[in-house]
């Protein structure tokens, strides 16, 4: 049973969709005036996540994500250029799409632009106004929120303190300072389309709405975004919509945490954020999803290079076992290996638990921080297996070799992880072209056996041998060995 964290209850609540077998889902896209940044990353990535692994579940998903391609900031950066608004939204829809992709990112079912809903936010601009729910005023349309008794239940803020707290603007426009834009007036210049209330151009919030009103319908079973969307976006778009239909406008809310560099949220309005483009010119976009993947998805990542480098090694860990494992299904030399001496049934029951211990955690809100440590507890445990029983092989083992492989390939595929040739990832990790791998795992078997001798001198210059090529070696405390590429 899929339990997700909903932010309108501030409960886990049992995921059961409107439609038996089938999922609306809309996320909020990216405004496309710039490069995204490491935070829009996360969101993508997360939701990815989310929409593939209701798939995993049987569920048919519909999955809609836009993007907003009219705007202040995508008009000054046309101004400052001496361009359109339109070459400006799509260089930048291109740049987020290939950003999209590096990170293995899926395209959504529907990628709507704002531009291309002028129809549907006009028709529900006109029913909110015919409702009383929205007035014009000097050119411009608003929305009432004192129109709508739940505003705020998103947030869980109240409108009467709302109303104190507002920082309160000249803007004779407006009846009450929380009230907001859904029709712009046009400024000589900018971009415009006729309305019944003259040119102008949507305000930010009612095209989500709009959007998801065309393409998923009036209420639709999931809605996602960054936790700094909450308020007022989202705020506003409950408001809007159910205040226009007189239906729950959404069933489950889900937002993901901010990305923070120096326990300060990362964004472009504070200058202290990253381009997707700039991480991933130096650390690999898987290591980039793995990152993003391997803290909840509702709680704050720390960003910084030591962390990606972390997220690096881990995935090479992933690979190298993967290439072993190869290594020894292809040979398929069997010999007489005792299964109780070699730990054989702990590892075999690790094995075949991965996919169910899997969905358990993923069941409780997506958890993919401990689905991942789940994974490589079982890493840990399969590399030791094998280091301890150096070269044999029987059918038994070659059975929890076959499970590991083929449990990986699933988790794998619903994370967007470790769907890699492991011989071509680790050959494209720096260095590694030069070094035989098979000769890596002799090396460090002669030195196991010369520490059971008590060989230490060829121990340790087998050690440095391998440090030299790259290849760092650990002793555990349990007298099992891993290893890992330092390059």
């Amino acid at each position: 049973m899929l339990r997700i964290y909903n932010t309108l209850t501030d409960t886990k609540q049992e995921f059961v969709p409107m439609r038996p077998g089938k999922v609306g889902m809309y996320a909020c896209g990216v405004t496309v005036y710039d490069h995204s940044h490491i935070g829009h990353a996360r969101g993508a990535v997360v939701f990815d996540m989310v929409r593939r692994y209701l798939a995993y579940k049987g569920w048919k998903v519909t999955y809609v994500r836009n993007f907003t391609d009219v705007d202040d900031k995508i008009i000054n950066r046309a101004n400052a250029e001496g361009v359109s608004c339109d070459e400006i939204a799509a260089r930048y829809i291109e740049a987020y799409q290939k950003d999209m992709e590096a990170l293995g990112v899926d395209r959504a079912d529907i990628e709507p632009k704002a531009t291309e809903h002028i129809p549907e936010i006009l028709e529900l601009i006109r029913l909110l106004v015919d409702k009383g729910a929205a007035y014009e005023s000097g050119g411009d349309v608003l929305f009432s929120v004192e129109r709508f008794e739940g505003y705020g239940k998103l947030s869980r803020r109240k409108l009467d303190e709302l109303i104190a707290g507002a920082r309160v603007e000249i803007d004779e426009k407006k009846k009450n300072p929380l009230d907001f834009v859904l029709w712009k007036a046009s400024k000589p210049g900018e971009p415009a389309w006729d309305s019944p209330w003259g040119p102008g151009r949507p305000g930010w919030h009612i095209e989500c709405s709009a959007m998801n009103r065309a393409h998923l319908g009036e209420t639709i079973d999931i809605h996602c975004g960054g936790k700094d969307l909450i308020f007022p976006h989202h705020e506003n778009e409950i408001a809007q919509s159910e205040a226009a239909t007189g239906k729950p406008f959404v069933h489950y809310w889900l937002h993901n945490g901010f990305v923070n560099i120096n326990q300060e949220k990362m964004s472009k309005s504070l200058g202290n954020f990253f381009t997707i483009k700039e991480v991933l010119e130096k650390f690999h976009p898987e290591s980039v999803r793995l990152f993003l993947l391997s803290t909840h998805y509702r709680s704050p990542i720390d960003f910084s290079d030591q962390n990606l480098k972390d997220a690096e090694r881990a995935r090479r860990r992933v690979y190298t076992l993967l290439y072993e494992v190869d290594r020894r299904l292809s040979k398929a030399a069997e010999s007489a290996a005792s299964q109780e001496a070699a730990g054989y049934p702990a590892v075999s029951l690790q094995v075949q638990e991965m996919v169910p211990r899997f969905e358990e955690v993923m069941d409780d809100d997506f958890n993919t921080a401990r689905a991942l440590g789940g994974l490589f507890e079982v890493v840990r445990a399969l590399n030791g297996f094998l280091k301890n029983i150096g070269l044999n092989m029987n059918q038994e083992i070659g059975s929890v070799l076959k499970g590991f492989r083929e449990n990986i390939r699933v988790i794998g595929s619903v994370l967007g992880l470790f769907q890699g040739r492991p011989e071509e990832v680790l050959k494209g990790a720096g260095g590694m072209e030069t070094l035989d791998l098979e000769e890596v795992q002799a090396m460090i078997f002669r030195r196991t056996e010369a520490r059971k001798q008590k060989d230490w001198a060829e121990a340790d210059r087998i050690r440095k041998e391998l440090a030299e090529k790259g290849v760092l070696l650990k002793d555990l405390p349990d007298g099992t060995l891993d290893w890992e590429w330092d390059r």
